[in-house]
């Protein structure tokens, strides 16, 4: 099959979205989409590298926002019918409610609304689907209450990126989630993968709600459920 997998700016549920399409590319032709968030997000994550490991050659490409300036031209693949399946996951909030009201301005969301034109299929995972509580998982940052302050931050020395502001917090923009300023903080004081509870809003899961009643778009709740049915 020839895939595009298209990641948003969403923590929740990115790490099992990156194994699901690290499998599929083994198997398949897979286009790398990212938004500009996502782009980020996966460099916080320690993801990126892993992402961009399964991208090279034709219908194998990465595409971003920056890349694809404001036309987005490897959408047009899209709506020629030029691949078997799009999947956006994970999906965040802000993504889904621009493709329910059809706007069709970020990488993502236009390559969503091309596909509806080629009638060519689209999974989503939306991350805000059942109302209530759920948990998360956090990028490197700094404890306050174990960070002794020392002299000489021997994490922030540590950092390659220059992203550890000594004594307050992680500069999450210049991050990459190499895990090195946590391997040397003495005082155990930087976390990694730290889950917290985060609470739905009714808008979102409205929203989430009006995704699955547009034409060609089916909605999963984890990304491993689409491996089931490819």
């Amino acid at each position: 099959m020839r895939i595009a997998f298209a990641f948003t700016g969403a923590g929740h549920l990115l790490r099992e979205s990156v194994q699901v399409a690290l499998k599929l590319a083994k198997e398949h032709e897979v286009t790398v989409f990212l938004s500009g968030a996502a782009e980020e997000v996966l460099k916080m994550y320690g993801l990126y590298e892993s992402v961009v490991g399964i991208t090279g050659g034709k219908y194998r490409e990465l595409a971003t926002d920056s890349n694809q300036k404001f036309s987005y031209p490897i959408t047009g693949r899209l709506s020629l019918g030029k691949y078997d399946l799009l999947i956006v996951s994970p999906a965040t909030a802000n993504t889904v409610s621009k493709i329910v009201y059809g706007i069709a301005d970020t990488l993502v969301t236009n390559a969503v609304a091309q596909a509806g034109k080629g009638a060519v299929k689209t999974y989503m995972v939306p991350v805000d689907i059942h109302p209530g509580p759920i948990d998360t998982v956090l990028p490197s940052k700094i404890e306050l209450s174990k960070c002794e302050g020392c002299d000489d931050c021997v994490a922030s020395l540590a950092c390659e990126q220059g992203a550890i502001i000594p004594h307050s917090e992680i500069d999450l923009t210049k991050c990459i989630g190499c895990g090195l300023c946590r391997n040397t903080c003495p005082n155990d004081a930087i976390s990694e993968g730290k889950i917290i509870t985060i609470y739905m809003r009714d808008i979102d899961i409205e929203n989430t709600r009006k995704l699955e009643s547009i034409d060609d778009i089916q909605i999963f709740e984890n990304p491993n459920e689409i491996l089931d049915r490819i």
